[in-house]
């Protein structure tokens, strides 16, 4: 089982969604835990580091894994338009 730890970026964004994608977020967040490369993760092309994506409706979680002490970092959260800028 991977620890989760959540970018101050990605907390403000939660804070700020409403209660439904909320839930949604959270609930893909606690799945990483468990699995942290689930069958709908893609890694992120383009970056030097290993940054992977899972898709909730139009929104991207974008995470890094760390398997050395099994932490998965929740980089960012946002849009899909505006996370890949």
């Amino acid at each position: 089982m991977f620890q989760i730890e959540i970018s101050s970026h990605a907390k403000k964004f939660l804070k700020r969604c409403d209660e439904i994608l909320y839930n949604r977020l959270t609930e893909k967040i606690k799945c990483l835990s468990l699995d942290p490369f689930p069958q709908d993760m893609k890694r992120i092309v383009g970056r030097k580091e290993k940054i992977f994506r899972i898709r909730v409706g139009n929104y991207r979680i974008l995470y890094a894994v760390f398997h050395e002490t099994k932490t998965v970092l929740i980089a960012d959260i946002d849009k899909r338009s505006r996370i890949y800028d």
